[in-house]
């Protein structure tokens, strides 16, 4: 069994073909025979998770396992902790409610590598971080309920999957991990918050492995 973390950089499409020659993972991880678990919007960073081993595919992708995500989203505004509130108790989407969150503010990542192309800032616009794990897996959920509290997402970086994280990830690079022989240890609860505080001095610029 082979299983891969890969920190995805932004504008790669979470697949190992495209008809139109967009970016794909096979530029990253080259002919492995590994398929993505779940999927990451080519306007967002971070960490993927590639297997070769179906079972576990379908317990980190399909939503009844409720495999925590944890992204680093960078919202338009200052963020009020109504808005916190909200996104932690559940926002209602066309698809209904979503599950109830871990969210809290937070600073910028430090060290954070710089996004190419940049995001496009306004001077009179702030803007802010926030901290947010998830258990669902909708089609751009976390963009979706940040715009539905009043606060566009501009970057979004998936930092962990379960216990897994970007540690020693900088953009474009993947390394090799071994599930627990006694079952994924992602499977355990994440609290929002957790994987800043961990992260806080791994995060300046994830160290090339």
């Amino acid at each position: 069994m082979t299983t891969l973390l890969l920190n995805k950089p932004y504008g790669v499409l979470t697949k190992f073909s495209d008809p139109e020659g967009r970016p794909t993972l096979r530029a990253l991880v080259g002919h492995r025979a590994v398929y993505p678990a779940g999927r990451l919007d080519a306007d967002s960073e971070g960490l993927v998770v590639l297997t070769d081993d179906g079972r576990l595919q379908a317990r980190i992708s399909h939503p009844r396992h409720h495999w925590p995500k944890t992204y680093w989203v960078q919202v338009e505004g200052e963020i009020d902790p109504q808005a916190l509130r909200r996104l932690r108790d559940g926002v209602e989407l066309r698809d209904g409610l979503t599950r109830p969150a871990a969210c809290r503010r937070i600073p910028e990542p430090p060290g954070l590598w710089p996004r190419t192309p940049p995001v496009r800032f306004r001077r009179s616009v702030p803007t802010s971080w926030i901290e947010l794990t998830i258990t669902e897996g909708r089609n751009r959920q976390v963009r979706r309920m940040t715009a539905a509290v009043g606060y566009p997402t501009l970057r979004l970086i998936r930092y962990s999957i379960g216990d897994w994280t970007l540690e020693r990830l900088a953009p474009g690079e993947w390394r090799e991990v071994r599930p627990p022989a006694a079952g994924p240890a992602p499977l355990r609860p994440v609290r929002a918050g957790a994987a800043s505080r961990r992260s806080a001095s791994r995060a300046r610029g994830p160290a090339r492995s």
